[in-house]
């Protein structure tokens, strides 16, 4: 460790972005971090030595030759000074995360808070509205210096009038008004939307999409969500649900979802659906299997098990990768026909299997996939995980 950049870089590996725009008061939050790194013993005491011996030589030079080095930063500090920072905010049921970014989706600051769901979730949209406050003062900066914040949110959003309702995770009973609220808490425009659409805006702008203006995003979790981004725009359809690749109907005599209807996606595809297909499966198998031993004994599997014996050779777990490659590739398929995105990219904890996934999807994706489809619709996975999320969200905030 040598420069300054070097602090800073050893304060990104722990989430920590120092990237204000002052740089003086960017090299006191960098100290203040160090701080909390040592104490907490996450970094050693020579790295905290040489990093604190850094941090005041560039602090002291700051100091005799401010000028010198702002020439010497200019173009880059220029830049950050004169454009309007982002926040995005991911609100899911345990966790709140934040992010100030750049115009462009540089993120210079992220942290995160517990969602209070108590009280019916009365304390939800107040902490969001401290915790905004309460950084861009840490920061030293204004409203004026943001273009607005965007904000993805679970259950059904009004994206025009800025509601949410049926978020039942958050503990919110009744339509909640978040927009009014927080604009009227921040004095900053919001832009909110539901958090599986926020998710594919992110990973289309800073993730596997690239940036094309024709990507779709399905997530696989414990359902099965989407976004559906068209000519650079988010599709809502005329009720919001526009994207629910989830509940594309897969097997018309299959599994009963949740929604109702039987067959869909999300009963197949999602964590549970991968589980589901598995105890299926080896109720018919006779076979040798880890996976039909383990649910023999009565004890219990999940998605991640299923993948991990398959890439291990389980003939069983083979199999049943394989129908949910199946199910996956047919439902992409219906939607790359009816879309024609560059990328389809597939997230969400089921993508942690990893390329094993996404080329027997791949694989099912061009067998049903119409030829021009085929040819020129890209199945991938997602790169930015859990933060695609909040830079999505920031993303909202340029609309």
């Amino acid at each position: 460790m040598k420069t300054y950049n070097d602090v800073l870089k050893l304060l990104k590996q722990f989430g920590t972005y120092i990237h204000v725009g002052k740089r003086l008061y960017d090299m006191e939050l960098a100290a203040i971090e160090l701080d909390r790194l040592a104490k907490s013993g996450l970094i050693d005491r020579k790295t905290y030595a040489t990093a604190k011996i850094i941090l005041n030589h560039e602090h002291e030079e700051e100091q005799r030759h401010p000028l010198k080095l702002q020439q010497k930063k200019h173009i880059r500090r220029n830049k950050v000074m004169t454009d309007q920072k982002l926040i995005g905010v991911d609100l899911g049921g345990t966790t709140t995360k934040f992010a100030i970014t750049t115009a462009d989706g540089e993120i210079q600051q992220r942290w995160s808070i517990d969602t209070n769901v108590l009280d019916e979730g009365a304390h939800i949209v107040p902490d969001i509205i401290d915790s905004i406050n309460e950084h861009i003062s840490l920061y030293q900066m204004k409203p004026e210096d943001f273009e607005g914040i965007g904000m993805g949110s679970p259950g059904s959003v009004d994206v025009k009038a800025g509601t949410v309702t049926g978020a039942y995770n958050l503990n919110w009973k009744t339509t909640q008004n978040v927009k009014a609220d927080i604009e009227a808490g921040t004095h900053l425009a919001l832009t909110i939307d539901n958090d599986a659409n926020v998710a594919a805006l992110g990973e289309r702008w800073r993730g596997a999409g690239e940036n094309e203006p024709d990507v779709v995003f399905v997530t696989l979790g414990t359902g099965v969500g989407g976004g559906v981004i068209a000519d650079g725009r988010l599709l809502h359809g005329v009720a919001g649900s526009a994207g629910e690749i989830g509940h594309v109907c897969v097997d018309p005599h299959g599994y009963l979802c949740t929604c109702g209807n039987h067959g869909c996606l999300e009963t197949v595809a999602s964590a549970t659906g991968v589980v589901r297909v598995a105890r299926e499966m080896a109720e018919e198998y006779s076979g040798n299997s880890s996976i039909k031993k383990t649910l023999d004994d009565g004890d219990e599997i999940s998605s991640k098990i299923v993948f991990d014996a398959a890439k291990n050779g389980d003939p069983l777990a083979i199999k049943v990768v394989d129908r949910v490659s199946y199910f996956l590739g047919l439902a992409l398929a219906n939607v790359g026909n009816t879309m024609n995105p560059r990328y389809v990219v597939i997230g969400g904890g089921v993508s942690a299997a990893g390329e094993f996934l996404r080329s027997q999807v791949e694989k099912y994706f061009k067998q049903f996939a119409f030829t021009n489809v085929r040819e020129t619709t890209e199945v991938r996975l997602a790169t930015l995980g859990n933060g695609a999320g909040v830079l999505g969200a920031a993303r909202l905030a340029l609309n």
